[in-house]
């Protein structure tokens, strides 16, 4: 009897508590978040916030550097330099801001790089002479950064990162991705973390057939997606392409049809970066008994760099020519492979282009092939190289005539295809100038994004992530061009800028007076000197009427006895700046320099 009385209790006992779910059940059809039991404190999800802050690569081409930020602590990714834009006079490189890191120094656990291209490891040197943080790349990344380090006198802790590895940075779990670019190695990341899951795509294609062999890891990347990414970062280069960037192979059809129609000599002008398309020229020209010879500085480093790492390890060291031996090669047996197909001033391309390549000098009907496209900004240096080589009877090939060139970034197709895969909560356009990051926002839109969850932002503002909700605070950070101008850092600003155009427009007038000190009379005849403001010969008689105007200023501030340098200055630089615009509708920089005796 107990034990049927027990049994009998128990299952009155659990129907009671069926009957009470139910009934809670009932209650609570519009909320099935009501129905579940209530976690006690200690077993609560805690959603922590996180920041993306974006240093560089917004509104830009260049000097990519973006930020993850969370529970005190800080992840870079990429750290580029950009190139200076036509009014930076004597700028050589412009790099990001890294005061939030230098401040933020004790929260930087890493440094993680996507690939080796410039605008994405140029940076790096500048950043370790501020602040001290572990770099991780892949090999020919990797390789390349450290033989910026040993031209700076550098060094740091460095990892070599692979597709598919995966290591813990602080709080930060990164996993490397395949994917398909204009540089081998190259790797898009997925950070995981207390707050959340980030997916950076770097720069990308979808490539089914690319010249290594390694194909992007779209399973991966899907799989990403199912686990659920808060914030995608995606490469806009070429938003507003429709269709699919094309293969490498196009490129391979392209080069075989040149060697096999030509039996002169051959010089070809690529992005010293492009290993695996540099090797199928090696090929090509094995193909055709063609010996290679390199010039360029770059290109020769990252061949070197290329051998040592094993990317050319079917290639014999026999059809490699020093450049300095090729007078002794008939024209079809050789292939030049160059730096300058953005036509760079000291380029190899260009000194042979203007007769100072000291071992290569251009014959009539040598065949000139640009394997690349011009970067926004280069297309004039580069039309005035193109120009020079037709005035020596060179045959060139552009790109824009022949596919000897496909582009390394996603096109509008392979984009869908991305943010498909990923189905991120929120998405922030990467990598591009203010209309591609807009496009790409359109885009976005367009695959059923809410505008809301779109975040089209400016370098130095900060996305903030919690949980469901994201916003922009602006100007979270500076995120100014800071100019690398010989060894000086950040010490020419828009002052400077403006000075240097000032001269470069308008040249220099220099006004040199000697005073008494006691008297406070002149000691001789202010002399004027000029540079770059007129042809001093054929304007004798403006250059005396401005000394006739500095005699009036001397005059006017013995009459108010303001004789002191201050002021004297002051007044010869306002009235000859009057009065030379006056004559010339010119705005030279007039230095007047007082001596007194």
């Amino acid at each position: 009897m107990a034990n049927t009385n027990t049994n009998n209790n128990s299952n009155n006992s659990n129907k009671n508590k069926t009957n009470n779910r139910r009934t809670a059940a009932g209650r609570n059809k519009k909320s099935s978040r009501a129905s579940a039991p209530k976690k006690s404190p200690k077993s609560k999800a805690v959603q922590a916030t996180f920041k993306v802050i974006p240093l560089g690569g917004l509104k830009e081409i260049g000097k990519n550097c973006t930020l993850i930020e969370c529970n005190n602590e800080i992840l870079i990714i990429d750290c580029g330099m950009a190139f200076p834009e036509y009014e930076m006079f004597g700028i050589d490189i412009v790099i990001p801001d890294f005061t939030y890191l230098i401040e933020n120094s004790h929260k930087v656990k890493g440094l993680i790089i996507t690939h080796g291209h410039e605008d994405h490891i140029g940076g790096v040197p500048y950043l370790l002479k501020e602040i001290s943080v572990p770099v991780y790349a892949s090999p020919l990344a990797m390789g390349m950064i450290s033989h910026k380090l040993e031209e700076h006198g550098l060094s740091t802790e460095r990892h070599i990162i692979k597709a598919g590895d995966k290591v813990r940075i602080g709080d930060f779990k990164v996993e490397a991705v395949q994917t398909n670019h204009s540089i081998a190695d190259s790797l898009a990341y997925s950070v995981k973390f207390p707050g959340g899951h980030i997916f950076h795509t770097g720069d990308f294609k979808v490539d089914y057939s690319p010249l290594d062999g390694k194909v992007i890891d779209l399973s991966r990347i899907a799989q990403l997606g199912d686990e659920g990414v808060d914030v995608l970062l995606c490469d806009s280069t070429n938003a507003f392409r429709q269709g699919y960037t094309p293969s490498e192979a196009v490129v391979r059809k392209s080069i075989d049809e040149i060697f096999n129609n030509i039996d002169r000599r051959i010089i070809i002008a690529t992005f010293a970066s492009n290993v695996h398309r540099i090797k199928y020229f090696i090929e090509a020209s094995m193909k055709h008994g063609r010996k290679i010879a390199v010039s360029g500085r770059s290109m020769e480093n990252v061949m070197a760099l290329s051998k040592e790492l094993g990317y050319m390890d079917d290639i014999p060291e026999s059809v490699f020519v020093d450049i300095s031996k090729i007078k002794n090669l008939p024209d079809k047996n050789l292939t030049i492979i160059t730096t300058g197909s953005q036509g760079e001033p000291m380029s190899a391309l260009t000194r042979m282009a203007y007769d100072n390549h000291k071992q290569v000098k251009l014959k009539k009907n040598d065949v000139v092939v640009f394997s690349s496209s011009p970067i926004p900004g280069n297309e004039k240096v580069i039309s005035q190289v193109v120009n020079q080589l037709y005035e020596k009877r060179v045959e060139v090939v552009l790109a824009s005539a022949m596919d000897v060139h496909v582009s390394g970034h996603a096109s509008s197709e392979e984009l869908k295809l991305i943010h498909t895969l990923i189905r991120p909560k929120f998405f922030m356009p990467a990598h591009g100038e203010y209309r591609h990051l807009i496009e790409h926002a359109k885009l976005s839109n367009r695959l059923g994004q809410p505008k809301t969850r779109i975040f089209v932002m400016s370098n130095g503002d900060a996305l903030e992530v919690n949980g469901k909700k994201a916003s922009i605070i602006e100007s979270y950070t500076s995120g100014e061009d800071i100019m690398v101008d010989g060894y000086g850092v950040g010490d020419v600003g828009s002052s400077v800028l403006k000075e240097r155009k000032t001269l470069s427009q308008s040249g220099l007038i220099t006004v040199s007076v000697v005073i008494d000190q006691v008297s406070g009379g002149l000691m001789a005849e202010p002399k004027l000197n000029t540079k770059g403001f007129v042809y001093v010969q054929e304007n004798q008689n403006l250059l005396k009427q401005a000394v006739s105007v500095v005699y009036n200023s001397i005059g006017k501030c013995s009459d108010e006895h303001t004789l002191d340098e201050a002021s004297l200055t002051r007044t010869i630089k306002s009235d000859m700046k009057k009065f030379i615009y006056a004559e010339t509708k010119r705005n030279p920089v007039i230095i007047p320099v007082i001596m007194y005796v």
